[in-house]
């Protein structure tokens, strides 16, 4: 079980890799100095000669999050804030964990292109394409089978299965970002009017703090 782990997690990195959409680099590596507070489009520099190998490495990754939620799932990022070593390598995963009937919610990333592999579990998956169509586009997906989401398309994903499912995301960003829709809808800060909510959904102003309520931050 752990060196099929190992593989699907490596065919996860390579897809996104060959699929890369930050911008090149210009010397070998330049692992993000978290401490700095320079502002640039990424992050500051560490003088590589104090880099060492713990820069370009993450414990962990075999563990299972806890999906004890409402949703029931737990998303466990490896981005540049996690391993410095991937800033400005336009690269980084995620591992999904989703107990029975859990989802991860409606969301989209701004900045990069997903391709998940299934490692343990059933989910079905699905992206949304952009106005005027709004078409779903779904499947099913078992262990080993894998599923693009495209740049900036809402998406999700669901266990339909009756374990727990596990599930590796490689995304062609250091820092894809992620907007989770109903979050961001009705539990942004200062709070959306409820009259634009109320028309733009075609429901009842009513059922504004309703809504709110579930998703206050």
């Amino acid at each position: 079980m752990a060196v099929k782990f190992i593989y699907l997690i490596f065919l996860a990195i390579m897809s996104a890799a060959v699929l890369a959409s930050d911008g090149p680099t210009l010397q070998d590596f330049c692992v993000a100095d978290l401490k700095s507070s320079t502002q640039v489009n990424g992050k500051a520099c560490k003088d590589p000669k104090l880099v060492t190998a713990s820069d370009f490495s993450l414990g962990g990754f075999h563990l299972a999050g806890n999906t004890s939620n409402a949703v029931g799932s737990r998303v466990t990022p490896a981005f540049a804030a996690h391993i410095p070593g991937l800033n400005t390598l336009g690269i980084s995963m995620v591992r999904l964990d989703i107990a029975p009937s859990g989802i991860n919610p409606l969301h989209t990333h701004p900045r990069a292109t997903e391709i998940l592999t299934v490692i343990e579990g059933t989910l079905e998956v699905g992206f949304i394409t952009s106005n005027p169509d709004n078409r779903l586009i779904s499947t099913i997906l078992k262990e080993g089978d894998v599923f693009v989401f495209p740049e900036g398309l809402i998406h999700y994903q669901k266990n339909i299965g009756k374990s727990h499912a596990v599930a590796i995301g490689a995304l062609n960003s250091q820092n894809p970002g992620v907007i989770t829709i109903a979050n961001a809808v009705f539990g942004s800060n200062p709070s959306i009017p409820s009259d634009v909510l109320a028309k733009a959904f075609q429901v009842n102003k009513k059922l504004i703090p309703v809504m709110r309520s579930q998703f206050k931050i």
